[in-house]
């Protein structure tokens, strides 16, 4: 079982995390930001990682540093969890349709953080998520889980548009973290992906 669990206690949050790759999608969500609890209950659904994660976080100034830190804490559980990266397939790509909107995550466990996110906003917030945080949760997963990510979206409605991305990085992990039977080490020609 390839599990991993994490906490990080700043003076702006309290967070833990605990995942295991090779699970069915169970998950217990409390974030205490609505939006975010949705659309990481579609992660763990839709990549069937089981996930909990639980967090406090200063939500009476407002909701950047819970979501900034959770972003944070999911990469370094999954880092963790895949550990040296051997025999994953390690990349992973998926489009996910929400009615008129149209999602698109790759991804690969490289070990070298980057992120290229295209999406344009019309709402400033879906609930208590600001729209402008959606790409620092993703750029926070990929730094902290060293992965290599890009994600577009088009589409009209900010609701439609943010599910559909976080439906396709779900799929995408689910690819990228599966075990290829045929693979016993790393799929790099370095023969590391950890350096």
């Amino acid at each position: 079982m390839r599990l991993a669990t994490v906490n990080r206690k700043t003076g702006e949050t309290d967070i833990t995390i605990s995942i295991n790759l090779d699970g069915t999608g169970q998950h217990q969500i409390s974030t205490g930001v609505g939006f975010l609890d949705h659309m990481l209950t579609a992660v763990s659904v839709h990549s069937l990682i089981d996930l909990e994660a639980h967090a406090q976080g200063d939500l009476h100034i407002d909701s950047h540093h819970t979501i900034e830190d959770v972003g944070i804490v999911l990469g370094q559980a999954l880092n963790q969890a895949v550990g040296d990266r051997k025999g994953i397939n390690r990349v992973g790509h998926a489009y996910v349709p929400m009615d008129e909107a149209l999602g698109f995550v790759a991804l690969d466990f490289s070990g070298r953080p980057y992120t290229i996110f295209q999406a344009e906003w019309a709402t400033p917030a879906i609930g208590q998520f600001p729209t402008d945080l959606i790409q620092h949760f993703f750029e926070s997963v990929a730094v902290h889980g060293r992965i290599t990510l890009h994600a577009n979206v088009n589409g009209r409605n900010d609701h439609h548009k943010a599910e559909a991305l976080f439906k396709a990085l779900a799929r995408a992990l689910r690819t990228a973290v599966a075990l290829d039977p045929r693979r016993t080490d790393i799929a790099s020609t370095k023969g590391t992906l950890t350096e």
